[in-house]
């Protein structure tokens, strides 16, 4: 639930393009945490997230971007990780002692890491055209599901016994991963986790582009 303190305030502005995944992992935090918040479509085909403006939010020019009020932030797992610390209960979503902390911790980075370059990079080539190496993406997508199916084997969440940032920070670019030609058939675990997240109070989805696979 928001900070009671927050609801006074005008909604968090979130920049965004709304086919990225790193923003809708940004909106889906805001709406598992009913922040009030508005959208804010950048026309970065016409190069928005390069004007000046926008650079002193984002100064590498990236989405998604917010301004809560006048606190301003980039990066899509530094912005979920303030979002709970100021409008959640941060023990909930981050862990309670070190060992849980770090496990989700972990998490962030592979969002950061296999995740981008893998399911996250297919689709960048499928989607918006990219001139990356889709097959290369690709194999590693399947490498990072066939972890997590086995990892998800015994488990509902992907580090604790609830749903925490590693699993907001995870589930989007692995939902729409069959949009970058990366099928998730042969993954029991990982769409019955999938349906876990869809199923959460106040869960929002990303818009679907056609899928590949």
């Amino acid at each position: 639930m928001a900070n009671a303190n927050a609801l006074t305030d005008a909604p968090v502005q979130l920049y965004r393009n709304p086919k990225s995944g790193h923003c809708h992992r940004v909106e889906l935090m805001l709406a598992l945490l009913e922040v009030p918040y508005e959208n804010v479509d950048l026309d970065m085909v016409n190069g928005a997230h390069r004007e000046p403006d926008y650079l002193k939010l984002s100064p590498l020019g990236q989405v998604p971007a917010i301004d809560d009020n006048g606190i301003t932030l980039a990066d899509s797992n530094a912005i979920i990780t303030y979002l709970v610390e100021r409008y959640g209960e941060p023990a909930t979503w981050t862990g309670t002692d070190p060992v849980e902390k770090a496990r989700v911790q972990r998490w962030l980075s592979i969002a950061a890491g296999e995740i981008a370059s893998g399911p996250c990079a297919a689709r960048l080539v499928t989607v918006f055209g990219a001139t990356l190496d889709h097959e290369a993406a690709k194999a590693k997508a399947h490498a990072l599901l066939a972890m997590m199916n086995a990892h998800l084997d015994s488990r509902d969440w992907l580090e604790l016994e609830r749903p925490t940032l590693a699993d907001i920070a995870g589930y989007s670019y692995i939902a729409h991963a069959p949009e970058g030609g990366v099928s998730l058939a042969t993954y029991p675990h990982v769409r019955s986790w999938l349906a876990r997240i869809e199923a959460l109070p106040h869960f929002i989805g990303m818009a679907r582009s056609p899928a590949l696979a």
